[in-house]
């Protein structure tokens, strides 16, 4: 399953595993094997732990910030990822994708997090795997298990995380 990201990432993915995508605006889009329909983030219509597998990618900075005609609620964010934990399956793996580096709001674009306040935010799951595309991508590459000083160097990267949910979490 995957909220609100990228509908050129959903649609390349649906052709090797299919992709059920969700967004506030839904897609008009047929494909084999991509379905798409409306959901809010910050009420999603799924139970509690019902679903074994997220992404969201380069959504929830915007969350919050009236940019796509939502309301401006300044936790915005805070409340989407509430939600994106809370139908998280046990053992269910979630793809978090957002900008990284020095933290800021870019009103009313979208806000860079600091490596810690996402791990912060996720705290009750595990992290499996991080990557970071850097500023200079073009002269670096994609980093794994970037360290947290090199990605609070940067200004505008790109944090890939891969997060598990626990028993107990």
């Amino acid at each position: 399953m995957d909220i609100s990201s990228s509908l050129y990432f959903c649609s390349i993915m649906s052709s090797v595993i299919p992709i059920k995508f969700y967004d506030y605006r839904p897609a008009e889009i047929i494909l084999t094997g991509l379905s798409a329909d409306r959901a809010d983030l910050l009420a999603l219509p799924f139970d509690d732990m019902s679903i074994k597998s997220i992404s969201c990618m380069h959504t929830v900075e915007h969350i919050g910030l009236g940019r796509y005609g939502d309301l401006i609620n300044p936790m915005g964010d805070l409340k989407a990822i509430s939600e994106l934990k809370r139908i998280l399956a046990q053992d269910g793996s979630l793809l978090f994708v957002v900008p990284i580096g020095k933290p800021k709001i870019a009103f009313n674009a979208h806000r860079i997090y600091s490596y810690e306040q996402i791990m912060g935010y996720f705290s009750d799951l595990t992290l499996e795997e991080y990557a970071l595309i850097p500023d200079n991508q073009n002269d670096i590459g994609i980093i794994y298990n970037a360290s947290k000083e090199i990605t609070d160097k940067q200004e505008y990267g790109c944090g890939c995380f891969w997060f598990r949910k626990n028993k107990g979490a």
